[in-house]
């Protein structure tokens, strides 16, 4: 791992450190959610943009932010709403009446961390407007390519509770997401600990970055680099022909889910300190990755079959490469 990241100067040690210095900065802001900071940051390690679906008041807005702050990354936050236009996010060209001249005015879309706050509230035409932009790092804009910086990636937010003016997001929303995570409640001694840390003002304040953008994609870099044995190359696929083929599921993980599962279980090794890939890091990344790619039957939906379950299951079933 150390040979992949050469050539930013970045030893093996170093990136650890500033890795668990990251996770450090973000537990001072969002407390007793260890895992789930740390399913961010392999997911941005992988390039990959997060759906973070829970109720209000849990700390998904604030921990996104905290993230652009550690990493040293500019940071447009949009909130979704029901008129929200696709020019609102990309941008548009403005008209000059001085020189009778158009200036192209760039959206928010183009900073390195995009949060989409409650992404469901606005229309499917809107939503479309991240299609791009999560896939390819770009944006065409009045039939001009446009490269985003880098890096970049999209952190969105719904409330899965109020379905009042929403828009559920579309299969092809959601495959882009790289994983898809609930903070849910804290328990009550760490809720306490919340109420202290803010008594006299908000830890987010005082943040400071440990990273910046080039050694992100340095270690981006270093991700993609990792060796993973063949075997479990086809483990992941085995994963996920299992879902095309199970009789719950009207949908199940595409060619898109598969590599991004490989994406994954990359970065998970390359935080836990290793330079190859385990079957163990597909296993704890498959719930995240491919749950929330798939589509129940009428019948499993009303029969209250859950995603997250069907995956485990499915991990059971499928023999893991040694």
């Amino acid at each position: 791992m150390s040979s992949a990241i050469g050539a930013s100067a970045v030893s093996l040690a170093d990136t650890r450190s500033k890795l668990q210095a990251l996770a450090s900065n973000l537990r001072t802001v969002i407390h007793g959610k260890d895992e789930n900071i740390e399913v961010l940051i392999i997911a941005m390690l992988a390039g990959g943009s997060v759906l973070m679906d829970d109720v209000p008041g849990v700390g998904k807005t604030t921990l996104c932010k905290a993230m652009a702050r550690s990493i040293d990354a500019t940071f447009h936050r949009v909130q979704f709403t029901p008129d929200l236009l696709p020019s609102d996010i990309l941008g548009a060209s403005i008209y000059n009446p001085v020189d009778g001249t158009f200036r192209f005015r760039e959206g928010p879309i183009f900073t390195n961390v995009l949060l989409a706050d409650e992404i469901n509230r606005a229309s499917p035409r809107t939503q479309s407007a991240l299609l791009e932009a999560m896939s390819e790092s770009q944006a065409t804009i009045e039939g001009v390519c446009h490269t985003l910086p880098s890096p970049f990636f999209v952190l969105a937010t719904q409330n899965p509770i109020d379905f009042h003016g929403t828009y559920p997001l579309p299969e092809a929303q959601l495959d882009r997401f790289l994983v898809h995570m609930n903070l849910g409640y804290p328990d009550p001694e760490t809720e306490v600990d919340i109420l202290f840390s803010q008594a006299t003002e908000h830890p987010l304040s005082a943040l400071k970055p440990v990273l910046n953008r080039d050694e992100i994609n340095s270690l981006q870099a270093a991700v993609r680099a990792m060796h993973v044995d063949r075997n479990v190359g086809r483990y992941v696929v085995e994963l996920v022909k299992r879902t095309r083929e199970d009789s719950r599921l009207k949908l199940g993980v595409s060619p898109r889910g598969s590599l991004m599962l490989f994406r994954a279980a990359q970065a998970a090794g390359f935080v836990a300190g290793r330079d190859y890939v385990l079957p163990d890091d597909v296993q704890r990344m498959a719930t995240y990755v491919l749950a929330h790619r798939l589509v129940l039957t009428s019948t499993s939906k009303y029969g209250s079959v859950d995603k997250v379950d069907v995956v485990r299951e499915l991990l059971k079933a499928v023999m893991v490469p040694t």
